[in-house]
């Protein structure tokens, strides 16, 4: 079973140069992330370079610190590895909450459909109209102080509406085929249909919904930290950014500090949407046309 499932991982990989390229742009900085408490020990003077000052200010790049030193002496290169780290940390704890979230809503407004796919939604589009950001504002003004799971928490309250409309209506289209309709009159439960006979044919769709997820919360952090109103609990790539315009560091000849979080999120914004726009040329044989693979 676990072989199948790795072949039909690689195969569908292998049908895709965008996947591919958007799968391994990601693991090369998720592992560049994973490796940022020995590069903040071998490069930063410690294992927390954020707190830890024991350099020259505002050293220019060079063989000791390759992207310099910023204001409190902190060594850029440490801190930009430990901020995605910070900064995907985030994504995926937003998008997991959001994509469960959004799973569950769909799976049930569309395959009992009725009142209870009304009800279901009308309150996700809703959700859906409401400006989000402005919102986050608000909220940032009163959790100064929060942990890393906290912020992800208070990001996926508003990303898991676009997941729940777009799996819905896969759902819609799936609940009357054939199969659904044997399942049912072999009395399997609703629950076994959803889990058995739709879930394994909307991953594809449930993991772009993840992506999109990630995406935005990372992004929605982004914005609040480059405006200065992010949680103070939370240092990531925006703060940087934020602080590299409050500090003047391009003056002062230390671009790395802007340059490079603008270039991960750069980097990262590619990635995911490569592999959303992979999944779905993957898996819509009209698309995967269009696009001409």
């Amino acid at each position: 079973m676990t072989m199948r499932i790795l072949t039909a991982v690689l195969r569908t990989i292998r049908n895709s140069r965008r996947l591919a390229t958007g799968l391994l742009i990601l693991g090369l900085m998720v592992l560049l992330a994973l490796c940022s408490p020995l590069i903040a020990k071998a490069v930063g003077g410690g294992e927390d370079p954020l707190e830890v000052a024991v350099y020259e200010k505002w050293l220019v790049p060079g063989p000791g610190h390759l992207l310099g030193t910023d204001q409190f002496g902190r060594d850029v290169f440490a801190m930009v590895v430990k901020a995605l780290s910070v900064s995907l940390q985030i994504g995926a704890i937003a998008g997991v909450i959001s994509t469960v979230a959004g799973v569950i809503v769909a799976f049930v407004a569309g395959y009992k459909g009725g009142w209870i796919d009304n009800v279901l939604s009308t309150f996700t589009g809703i959700l859906l109209v409401i400006p989000t950001f402005p919102l986050l504002i608000a909220l940032s003004a009163y959790a100064k102080n929060v942990s890393l799971f906290q912020v992800g928490v208070m990001i996926s309250i508003f990303s898991w509406p676009f997941a729940a409309k777009t799996i819905r209506s896969q759902v819609l289209s799936l609940r009357s085929r054939p199969f659904v309709d044997l399942a049912r009159v072999t009395k399997a439960r609703d629950i076994e249909i959803i889990v058995t006979e739709l879930l394994p044919n909307l991953l594809p769709f449930i993991g772009v919904g993840f992506a999109s997820s990630a995406l935005g919360a990372i992004f929605g952090l982004v914005g609040l930290e480059v405006i200065g109103l992010g949680p103070g609990g939370v240092i990531d790539l925006g703060q940087i950014i934020y602080s590299a315009i409050s500090t003047g560091a391009l003056t002062l000849g230390a671009w790395p500090m802007f340059v490079v979080p603008i270039v991960l999120l750069t980097l990262l914004f590619a990635a995911l949407n490569m592999i959303n726009i992979g999944l779905e040329e993957v898996y819509n044989p009209r698309l995967r046309g269009v696009a001409g693979e």
